[in-house]
């Protein structure tokens, strides 16, 4: 019999689509700004995978799902087509020690794993109590997501929670960063990231994403060229909406305007029309307008959209269309993916699918790249 453990933050996630750059400590303020929880919907599309997965195969594994009380897990987990145990829990809003006092009856009752839905956040919380004791795995829910702990997706979370199972005492791990960033930093336009330490997790190359790694040095002038080229070409009639990063900072640097580090800007005709837009604000200011997506490659993991830019939400990406993406990325941090995809997880996965393919990254001037998008 294989037991995993499942934890969720039921308010992970809710800050990104605000440009909160987090929700902790700061729910309230996120409600006010109109966000709303997005870890129940993307833990279940895990859960189904899992699901999928296990009940096809249920003759040849014993399994059991043990989850956390109430909008921790256990409302989610119960009536699927496995066995289920719900921990006591208390009624009213959840926090970081009730994370903390889940991980630490499921480390009691000796899970083989544990099945989180969260952000960098809830991670280390569980890492403080489990350590490298008890292999992890998350499904990506939360706006700061740097870990190398998080699958690609939820549905990519589930099949690994899946193979895990089926895999029994052959199941390969491998150790993977625990990160995070400090959100009032972040906040600041600075990037403070602290090491908490090594987790064990599922060894899956294709599914689990790789820890936020540094650009490599070597292409600064190609790629500071590409900037220049592009910060030149705009087209005054058009809204440019620049995403976050240090990458999309160099254009607007050939502007001359200051760039919101982790946040969302707009430029039409080399002036700020907007700064660190949230969903709603991005949503009034392309409305009937002509817009180009400007965005960067976050090092290491090679995402697109859904790691720190949950403001470009479907709404906003289908505003400004999928044709008017242009990707920008030094040579030096695409060669060092692996695999050499881009990833693209925006929470609806009709758009992810038509995001999907292949896609030019301009790396020099008058030079580009073909990457595989993958979902």
């Amino acid at each position: 019999m294989t037991r995993i453990g499942l934890i969720v933050n039921p308010i992970a996630g809710m800050g990104g689509r605000v440009g909160l750059k987090g929700t902790d400590g700061i729910v309230e303020r996120a409600r006010e700004l109109g966000a709303t929880p997005v870890a129940a919907e993307r833990t279940a599309r895990a859960l189904v995978r899992l699901e999928r997965d296990l009940v096809s195969q249920k003759h040849k594994v014993g399994f059991e799902l043990i989850a956390a009380a109430r909008e921790m897990g256990g409302d989610l987990a119960l009536g699927r087509e496995f066995a289920v145990d719900v921990l006591p829990g208390r009624n009213g809003a959840t926090s970081a020690a009730d994370t903390r006092a889940a991980s630490r009856e499921l480390a009691r009752r000796e899970v083989d794993l544990i099945l989180f839905a969260g952000g960098d956040g809830t991670g280390s919380d569980i890492h403080e109590i489990v350590g490298d004791r008890l292999p992890i795995l998350g499904i990506p829910t939360g706006v700061k997501m740097h870990s190398a702990v998080f699958a690609t997706s939820p549905e990519n979370a589930g099949e690994v929670a899946a193979a895990f199972v089926l895999a029994g005492a052959s199941a390969r791990l491998r150790e993977a960063e625990v990160v995070d960033v400090d959100e009032e930093a972040a906040r600041e336009g600075r990037i403070e990231t602290r090491l908490y330490g090594a987790a064990r997790v599922p060894e899956d190359r294709l599914r689990m994403q790789s820890a936020k790694a540094r650009s490599a040095p070597t292409d600064e002038a190609a790629l500071d060229a590409v900037c220049r080229s592009l910060a030149v070409g705009m087209d005054p009639r058009r809204i440019y909406v620049l995403g976050p990063g240090t990458t999309t900072r160099r254009v607007l640097e050939h502007l001359g305007l200051p760039k919101t580090l982790l946040g969302i800007d707009a430029v039409r005709a080399g002036s700020l029309v907007g700064s660190d837009l949230g969903e709603r604000e991005l949503l009034a200011l392309l409305e009937g307008q002509a817009a180009t997506l400007v965005l960067g490659v976050v090092g290491g993991q090679g995402a697109l959209l859904g790691r720190g830019n949950q403001q470009l939400s479907p709404a906003v990406l289908r505003r400004i269309g999928l044709e008017n993406v242009e990707v920008i990325a030094g040579l030096g941090k695409l060669a060092v993916l692996d695999p050499p995809w881009l990833r693209v997880d925006t929470g609806d996965l009709q758009l992810d699918a038509e995001l999907a393919g292949y896609r030019r990254v301009h790396v020099a001037p008058r030079r580009e790249v073909i990457f595989r998008v993958a979902a």
